[in-house]
């Protein structure tokens, strides 16, 4: 509390009492024959100790006054101190009812959060295994057409080689006739049509005469005979094919030198394959 709301002590009652005081003592000694008598000094006394006492009694009080004054003071200063550590309290109280609300609020969080994931993950393995199931059976339908498709190529590639032998048979048997005529035309149809399975990748070729025999293009009628060094060709059979670069059939000729026969005999067996069933190699 300021000291503006301190109460005032009028000092004056006070004084002008002390001051009578004081002037009716003086009277008695004034009016009074020396040696006082016992009476006139009581009175003297008793009007200058009450003189005294209200001289000092402004002064008392105005401790006394200060005094409680300073108690309200202080008491109140406690008051307040009190009632701001109540404020303070209830903030506190407050806030830790707030942190209760988010701590929960935060724990449900974090578990909608994990619900979420798990079914993210349950749904995320399931679709991960739906999509590998369905790629292992696309890979094993589409290996499955691949082998359609190497099958469907490999027995028109065979059908196509049959009608090339057969064709180049016919070109044999014209060579054979010595009709030019013939010849030509036969010769003309076999190229036409070699022109044909060229546009497919499909090549024929023939040994020269007199060509080397190359045992990497070149096949005897014994797969197991062996020919001499420096063997040349004679003759071709059968027409080798190469499909798409890769070799498929060797070409059978006929050496002008004799060859080791196998020890089977398979020779003579070989003699009479006809060139329409000479095996393919792996295309």
């Amino acid at each position: 509390m300021s000291d503006a709301n301190r109460p005032k002590l009028a000092k004056w009652p006070f004084y002008f009492g002390d001051i009578l005081l004081l002037a009716g003592a003086y009277y008695v000694y004034h009016q009074s024959k020396l040696p006082m008598g016992l009476g006139e000094l009581a009175i003297g006394a008793g009007c200058i100790s009450l003189g005294a006492v209200l001289g000092t009694l402004p002064a008392w009080l105005e401790f006394r006054a200060a005094v409680k004054f300073a108690e309200t003071g202080e008491l109140t200063s406690v008051v307040e101190q009190v009632r701001n550590m109540e404020r303070i309290a209830a903030q506190i109280a407050g806030a830790t009812g707030a942190w209760n609300t988010a701590q929960e609020s935060s724990d449900k969080t974090v578990k909608a959060a994990k619900d979420i994931s798990e079914k993210m993950a349950l749904e995320v393995k399931g679709f991960t295994e739906f999509m590998q199931r369905a790629n292992d059976t696309e890979k094993a339908n589409l290996r499955l057409e691949v082998e359609k498709l190497r099958r469907s190529e490999a027995e028109w590639i065979q059908v196509v080689v049959r009608m090339l032998d057969h064709v180049y048979a016919l070109y044999v048997a014209a060579l054979r006739s010595g009709q030019r005529n013939v010849i030509d035309q036969i010769g003309n149809f076999q190229n036409a049509v070699r022109d044909s399975a060229r546009r497919i990748g499909l090549t024929a070729f023939i040994a020269n005469p007199a060509e080397r025999f190359d045992a990497q293009r070149h096949q005897l009628l014994d797969p197991k005979a062996v020919a001499p060094a420096d063997a040349t060709v004679v003759e071709t059979i059968a027409v080798g094919y190469t499909y798409q670069g890769r070799l498929i059939r060797h070409a059978l000729v006929a050496l002008n030198e004799a060859v080791q026969p196998s020890k089977s005999g398979a020779e003579d067996e070989s003699a009479d394959t006809p060139q329409s069933q000479l095996p393919l190699g792996s295309s």
